[in-house]
């Protein structure tokens, strides 16, 4: 589905990924994790195509095709979508208008809200006086709308309230293809039949108790450690630290 191969990737001029490699098959979700200011966050602009983020060396193919000099409408149209951690307040273009965008209008955005119990923002103004947990609906009724091949997350659980965690990690999991995970339930997978395929940013792993990962890494220093299980990977770092976590995995 997405291959990153020995890409290096610069912004304002200052190269903060180097040499990533990583493969993510179709049906197979991928977490990162890694401190704060690591290249994160950058990994996944550039994936999707943002012109601020240049990459220098290296190529980015998905399904198969190098999408490494694509613009980022293009690369939407193939069939990748992303979720913002920090998504921008568009004044003047109405939820409901941009969810038809994002659906090409054969979607109506009345019905896909109300899976998200989102109903009553719809004729806002995008992301307009929205709590940190109804702007996560709102990406991820986009993300519904859409309904891309690849799907980004940036920390999906950030901003959101214990009460609304689960619905936002049932909706990632449909979005994903995958079984709905409840925490205290064992995972039973079909790997087989998904097709979806994702990488998510996590701090808090809160995501993983909804929805099953199949490989983690760790980013540090602009540089990408292992692809491990990613339970493994959490409880690692939760317990040593990112450093000799990557030490571990080398």
């Amino acid at each position: 589905m997405l291959i990153l191969d020995d890409v290096s990737i610069e912004v304002a001029g200052k190269e903060i990924l180097h040499n990533i490699n990583m493969e993510v098959k179709p049906g197979e979700t991928h977490v990162l994790f890694g401190p704060n200011g690591t290249g994160k966050t950058t990994l996944l602009m550039a994936i999707m195509g943002f012109s601020g983020y240049k990459v220098t060396r290296g190529k980015i193919f998905f399904k198969g095709e190098d999408i490494t000099g694509k613009t980022l409408y293009e690369r939407a149209r193939m069939g990748i979508g992303m979720s913002f951690q920090r998504p921008p307040t568009i004044r003047g273009l109405k939820t409901r208008q941009l969810v038809a965008l994002c659906g090409k209008m054969k979607k109506d955005p009345d019905e896909l809200a109300k899976r998200l119990n989102f109903g009553d923002f719809l004729d806002r103004d995008v992301n307009s006086n929205l709590s940190g947990g109804e702007i996560k609906k709102s990406e991820l009724l986009q993300l519904m709308a859409q309904n891309p091949d690849m799907i980004l997350l940036d920390e999906p659980e950030s901003g959101v309230d214990l009460e609304n965690i689960a619905l936002v990690g049932e909706v990632v999991s449909e979005l994903l293809d995958k079984s709905i995970r409840h925490f205290d339930e064992p995972m039973i997978e079909h790997k087989k039949k998904r097709k979806k395929s994702g990488i998510i940013i996590t701090h808090t792993g809160f995501i993983m108790r909804y929805v099953h990962a199949d490989v983690g890494h760790v980013l540090l220093n602009g540089r990408m450690s292992g692809a491990s299980n990613p339970e493994e990977i959490f409880a690692c770092v939760g317990k040593f630290g990112y450093e000799e976590c990557v030490r571990c995995m080398v």
